[in-house]
């Protein structure tokens, strides 16, 4: 399999996705190769159930292999959420300077900084014939943001065993370790054998 559909618009996903893919010798296409498209309602009550719809979606209407992801970050303090809302919650807030605050308070306040990130890739090779590979990384919400990189929650999250947080790390770092990281890896391994 030569060519692959990111099915995604996000712009900080697709750079961090072929960066990973850079030594597979797979060409990863993304919405940005073809005329304006609309993304489907995510109607999912999970990651996994989102990035089905958007991998079928993606399958169905371009007819090339095809794999979306749905990530986010759960956050002990506020019951695991916004998880898969995690893209609407940060649009809630005026910046996300706001959304760190409200973020940091509440770990604060709880006295629980615990939080993880989450990702479910679904491969679309078929109609009928969907693949989905998991990754996760533990770690905690840091008191207050730090670092210009990554994108979305990054510049609030550590992972264990480290002590800067994504934003602070550069791309090729990031994607060490990351939960979409992880995931992605699974699937190249998938492919390749």
């Amino acid at each position: 399999m030569n060519t692959l559909l990111f099915f995604s618009n996000n712009q900080d996903k697709i750079k961090e996705i072929r960066n990973i893919f850079i030594k597979s010798k797979i060409k990863i296409l993304s919405l940005n190769d073809f005329p304006k498209e609309d993304s489907p309602k995510e109607t999912g009550g999970s990651f996994v159930q989102n990035a089905k719809i958007k991998s079928l979606y993606g399958f169905n209407k371009f007819g090339i292999p095809c794999f979306a992801d749905d990530s986010g970050v759960c956050i002990s303090a506020l019951k695991n959420k916004p998880g898969i809302y995690s893209k609407n919650f940060l649009e809630k807030f005026e910046s996300k300077n706001k959304l760190f605050n409200f973020i940091i308070n509440k770990t604060n306040l709880k006295k629980n900084n615990y939080a993880y990130f989450q990702t479910s890739i679904c491969l679309t090779l078929q109609k009928t014939h969907y693949v989905f590979f998991e990754g996760r990384i533990n770690g905690y919400i840091v008191d207050k943001p730090r670092g210009l990189k990554g994108f979305g929650y990054d510049p609030i999250f550590v992972p264990n065993g480290h002590n800067k947080t994504f934003a602070e790390m550069s791309m090729s770092q990031k994607n060490i370790l990351s939960h979409r990281s992880i995931a992605i890896k699974k699937m190249i391994g998938f492919l390749l054998n």
